[in-house]
């Protein structure tokens, strides 16, 4: 219960950051190297997977397609954008 409460809390750039960060965690990749993959500034996915920058669909496609190697399809079919809010 407490684990949806905290996702109803999160803004889509926060779920997005979220997602990202561990799908990066999980292929064992540095974010260093993701973001060279994704052809973006280090800093900026540092700022993305922290939640705090309002990406566009480009810069989404790039980090999905490109540096995560996945469809955009996959890359939101998670639990993490199943719960709703007003944010």
């Amino acid at each position: 219960m407490r684990h949806t409460s905290i996702l109803l809390d999160m803004t889509i750039q926060q779920k997005i950051g979220l997602r990202i960060k561990a799908l990066r965690a999980q292929k064992e990749l540095k974010q260093e190297h993701l973001a060279w993959q994704s052809e973006l500034d280090r800093t900026y996915m540092n700022h993305v997977e922290n939640g705090k920058r309002n990406l566009t669909v480009n810069s989404l496609q790039k980090i999905v397609e490109k540096g995560l190697k996945m469809s955009l399809t996959d890359f939101f079919n998670d639990p993490i954008f199943e719960v709703k809010n007003n944010k």
